[in-house]
């Protein structure tokens, strides 16, 4: 294992290019990369000193469609992307996990005492969270210490937070359990830990598209189990390009709005004597829907129904990318943002309706894009990123229009990216 200082000469020396191609894969941000590690490094030293490190990079996501299926065990497409959360880090079996990402400095946490009785929002609370989740699978724990910066948008829509877990959990498999825990069992543990620790009822496929990487497709009619399938396609032969706007609108204090979702859906399979919508059959539901609407009211049906058509949806526009159906897989996009916007209800909050930054960007990218692209909202909605498939020759055109709206540097193109939660160097 090298140094801080052997790592900092191996980079200016251009000796991990490959491996940074292998994980962004654009040789116009190499000399960026390069510099975003050198300086983490650099951060590193200036925390612990200069001593033998590992290198490790959790993936950022995007939902590509399945919006708001994973709580009620449904399917998803996603994909890991090239915003990342790196970390510099060298374990230290004193029992004590000390973290600092970007300029924040994290509350260290003992690996022995990380039993928590009360939700708490905080990045030690996560920590905590996935020792436990290692304790609970009979997985090695032990201290590290560690320097992480990010990418990832914060409240944007792009998990920053799973990446974060997914991160630690990486960390803790590759120092103490010799890289064997599977990426999916770190997933699990993720979302535990922002479930219980944390406090926000999340599904598993953040954490699952974080960790696992490339473009999957996930079936959580067993959530214990989840089935993972890489998608047989070539992204690239489509000619579009995955832009993420970021409308700089904030997740910060929607936790109520998103647990209405589930807790909504939820009600409906209630009715049934179910837990989740995936254990319903949508004939059933709409035979019912009188006496259901009485006992739910009106937008936990719509977002039933956006979830039955949704689910369905997935497997629908798996097919088309498998198939190098293009326009199935566009027109496959369009109705999964149509039924989010309409009936899911996840583009502005109900709660604060003077903020539509989301429906805003939505209606701008339709005037620009035309035939040129499609576009949806974003992840878990209400504020944060929408996303857009651009012909990749009209990429450089939206993104100029978009910005003169968002500002500059809000619209990310990114590469859809082959590997999740990851040893960059050992």
């Amino acid at each position: 294992m090298k140094t801080v200082q052997e790592r900092i000469r191996d980079f200016e020396q251009h000796q991990y290019d490959e491996r940074l191609m292998e994980l962004y894969g654009d040789k116009e941000r190499l000399e960026n990369e390069r510099a975003r590690y050198i300086g983490a490094l650099k951060m590193y030293e200036s925390l612990y000193g200069d001593e033998p490190v590992r290198i490790y990079s959790a993936a950022g996501r995007s939902e590509v469609s399945g919006n708001h299926t994973d709580h009620q065990h449904g399917r998803v497409l996603a994909a890991s992307i090239t915003l990342d959360t790196i970390a510099i880090a060298a374990r230290t079996e004193d029992g004590m996990i000390k973290v600092v990402s970007d300029d924040f400095d994290i509350v260290p946490v003992d690996v022995t005492d990380t039993v928590q009785n009360e939700p708490e929002e905080s990045s030690a609370s996560l920590i905590r969270g996935v020792v436990q989740g290692f304790k609970n699978e009979g997985l090695d724990t032990d201290g590290f210490h560690a320097y992480m910066t990010s990418e990832v948008i914060v409240g944007a829509g792009l998990s920053s937070s799973a990446s974060f877990e997914v991160l630690v959990g990486t960390i803790l498999s590759y120092e103490y359990n010799e890289g064997r825990v599977p990426m999916v069992d770190i997933a699990r543990i993720a979302q535990y830990a922002e479930n219980v620790y944390f406090g926000k009822p999340c599904g598993l496929m953040d954490q699952c598209a974080c960790a696992i990487g490339g473009l999957i497709t996930i079936d959580f009619k067993d959530p214990s189990c989840p089935l993972v399938k890489k998608v047989n396609t070539d992204f690239d032969a489509f000619g579009l390009s995955l832009c993420i706007v970021d409308t700089k609108g904030s997740h910060a204090d929607l936790t109520h709005e998103y647990a209405a979702v589930p807790a909504e859906m939820k009600a409906v399979a209630d009715y049934f004597g179910k837990e989740v919508l995936r254990d319903v059959e949508a004939d059933e539901f709409y035979e019912n829907l009188a006496a259901i609407r009485n006992r739910t009211g009106d937008r936990a049906i719509l977002r039933a129904m956006h979830f039955f058509a949704e689910n369905e949806r997935v497997a629908q526009i798996v097919e088309a990318l498998e198939n190098k159906d293009k326009q199935g897989f566009e027109y496959g996009i369009v109705a999964s943002g149509n039924s989010s916007y309409k009936y899911l209800q996840n583009v502005f909050a109900a709660s604060d309706p003077q903020h539509q930054a989301v429906s805003i960007g939505l209606a701008l990218s339709e005037r620009i894009l035309k035939d040129h692209g499609v576009c949806r909202v974003h992840g878990g909605g209400f504020a944060g990123t929408i996303q857009a498939f651009v012909d990749n020759d009209y990429v450089s055109d939206y993104k100029e229009k978009i910005e003169q709206v968002f500002g500059e540097g809000t619209c990310h193109v990114l590469k859809i990216r082959p590997e999740g939660g990851t040893l960059v160097l050992g």
